[in-house]
């Protein structure tokens, strides 16, 4: 073939592997419309913390270790109830595992009597790959070598595991309830990496009808009008205005879908609020806009954030489309996903107080929805939450 020939194939194979590289680590708009969330943006370990010695890195999309001595990569988020699903690669030196359900703080857990730890090691005489060790045997898998999917559930004592389609595992255990999910390397040698880390929150009950306001109570003396749309959304016009659920959550899961009807609107989801108390929650910022063309750059901590204590690190949705926010709050830990992608990894270290808008407020609260000023015009559907065990 002449070389004329031969550049546009080169050409066309550099994009596709563009295209590929681009693909990894991204959620898909039905993943996102069904609560899925990354908890690996792909190029850095935000929402992770390591624990021992091993020496994790985030290289092309991947995050890896090769060296190092025993250690784990630790979300810095609480999960209960879930599905998860991972690539792995790993040679036929390293030793790995994912870990569910295991303890917030402390070093890592070599030995998994404080969780459960799916094994990742084709070679070990008792505990194979897809095994729980120390609590049941797998149907034997061969990963060595290749990218394997991890597909993980865990839905209160009910754990399955399916590697590459296959069911390895299928049993019943309520040792563990909630804690972070980690990855870990076992500090022998080889290399061990992981991408596409995805998880979907299970066991969320639905705050909104979709019918009327049942369940909800709007705050009296305020301008703003909530109303049930034909489509059978939940509606603001107008404000400064409130509507704070009935049920209460202190550490939680929630989701929900929102539509902003204008430009920039300002708007905010409050929770851990004190009922009947006019915006006295911490408040998740709802505001589509940035400065020049820069999404790193939010204006007014921009949708995603945390107002007051944590700006988004990126502006993901635009106006006048259907857009997800998850939150997960444990304790003093507070973390924000927008359409799957992470925005906020925040620890509240302030004193205290009564309510979350002068302090730090670790006591339940209901969750409000808010109208700002004259121009709010927002719509919101599928609210869904659950307390955490």
């Amino acid at each position: 073939m002449r070389l004329k020939a031969i550049l546009p194939v080169l050409g066309l194979m550099a994009g596709l592997s563009g295209s590929v590289r681009a693909a990894e680590n991204t959620l898909t708009t039905k993943e996102i419309s069904d609560g899925w969330i990354n908890l690996f943006d792909g190029e850095t370990t935000f929402g992770w913390k390591a624990r021992g010695d091993a020496k994790w890195q985030v290289t092309e999309g991947m995050i890896q270790c090769a060296e190092g001595g025993a250690g784990m990569l630790a979300t810095t988020s609480t999960f209960a109830d879930y599905e998860i699903k991972a690539d792995c690669w790993i040679d036929n030196t390293a030793n790995s595992g994912i870990f569910l359900r295991a303890p917030e703080a402390g070093d890592a857990a070599i030995i998994p009597t404080n969780s459960y730890e799916v094994n990742i090691f084709d070679a070990h005489k008792e505990w194979a790959t897809g095994s729980i060790n120390n609590v049941k045997k797998g149907k034997k898998v061969k990963t060595v070598g290749k990218w394997s999917n991890f597909h993980i559930t865990a839905e209160g004592d009910h754990l399955v595991v399916k590697i590459n389609g296959t069911k390895t595992l299928d049993i019943r255990d309520a040792k563990f309830r909630k804690g972070v999910l980690a990855v870990q390397y076992y500090g022998q040698g080889g290399t061990v990496k992981f991408r596409n880390v995805k998880l979907r929150p299970l066991a969320l009950k639905s705050l909104f009808n979709g019918k009327d306001l049942t369940g909800w109570k709007v705050l009296d003396g305020h301008t703003s009008v909530f109303s049930v749309t034909p489509e059978g959304w939940m509606n603001v016009k107008n404000g400064g205005g409130e509507i704070q659920s009935e049920a209460q959550f202190a550490n939680f899961v929630y989701q929900m879908e929102i539509f902003s009807n204008g430009t920039h609107l300002n708007s905010g989801v409050f929770f851990r609020e004190l009922p009947g108390q006019f915006w006295a929650g911490y408040e998740s910022q709802i505001r589509n806009q940035w400065q020049g063309e820069d999404r790193t750059k939010p204006v007014d901590f921009g949708t995603g954030g945390l107002y007051n204590r944590q700006a988004s690190r990126k502006v993901i949705p635009s106006d006048k489309e259907w857009f997800t926010k998850t939150i997960i709050a444990n304790g003093k830990h507070i973390a924000i996903w927008i359409n799957g992608f992470q925005t906020v990894d925040f620890d509240d270290e302030a004193p205290d107080k009564e309510s979350a808008r002068q302090g730090r407020r670790l006591g339940a609260g209901v969750i409000g929805l808010q109208g700002h000023d004259p121009t709010t015009d927002l719509s919101f559907r599928n609210i869904k939450a659950v307390e955490l065990p």
